[in-house]
């Protein structure tokens, strides 16, 4: 069994919307479906939880009911960050998962995710007990200097780094234990933590799954015209 809990949190602030990001629609629906129908349809996933912002738990219900996102099982508030949100979930599970049951983590404003990513993720994880999305870093990285920071002298070589975004699965028994040493020893859990960052804080080795250059994640407004447009390039692909 698999279950993805996804992560819909956020205001939306940076964005300067009336509405959560995630409950922005396009084309006649909601972001948060466009994710939800990628698991939905997903034959290896077979529930589906949502860590939601207060206040639209029943929005989201209702848009889920016309939809057809029938493997929605629950809806819970978020926390304080990334972090407790994600405990949140993981913690809602206790008595619907066992040990060895897969667990994918996803953020509800990333739409676009593949099939073929969510697949690979899951066979890696049965594999190894986790299994984190990850593509090549194409770009040149070079580290500031210390003594002045605008000017650098020294780089990163570009094929020893990987991006890693979300989906992520990991073995339910190594999720919670995880969470729960985190949480309990404060390790993982600052702003800019995730799954991926705080299991490598706690030693845990992660092993690399497929990616998509086309899993965007919709921050910006500019990020909302590109998934706009791509969604407009795939409908008339389909068309054609």
């Amino acid at each position: 069994m698999s279950t993805a809990i996804i992560i819909a949190g956020g205001s939306g602030a940076r964005m300067g919307l009336e509405v959560p990001k995630q409950f922005v629609i396009i084309d006649d629906r909601p972001v948060i479906i466009y994710t939800l129908e990628a698991f939905q349809i997903h034959p290896s996933v077979s529930s589906i939880g949502v860590v939601c912002i207060d206040g639209w738990h029943e929005v989201l219900r209702d848009y889920a009911n016309q939809f057809g996102i029938t493997k929605l099982d629950w809806i819970i508030p978020g926390g304080n960050s990334a972090q407790e949100s994600i405990y949140n979930g993981v913690r809602q599970l206790a008595d619907r998962c066992s040990g060895d049951d897969l667990v994918i983590i996803h953020d509800g404003i990333r739409p676009l995710v593949d099939p073929g990513v969510i697949s690979d993720i899951l066979a890696v994880c049965r594999r190894h007990g986790n299994g984190v999305t990850s593509l090549p870093y194409n770009e040149q990285i070079f580290q500031i200097d210390g003594d002045d920071p605008s000017s650098t002298t020294a780089y990163i070589p570009r094929d020893t780094l990987r991006r890693v975004s979300t989906p992520q699965a990991y073995r339910y028994d190594l999720l919670l234990s995880r969470y729960q040493e985190a949480f309990e020893k404060g390790i993982g859990i600052g702003p800019s933590s995730y799954t991926n960052t705080m299991m490598v804080d706690l030693g845990e080795r992660l092993f690399f799954a497929a990616g998509s250059d086309k899993n965007i994640k919709l921050t910006t407004p500019d990020d909302l015209a590109l998934f706009q447009a791509m969604l407009a390039n795939s409908n008339n692909l389909t068309r054609n």
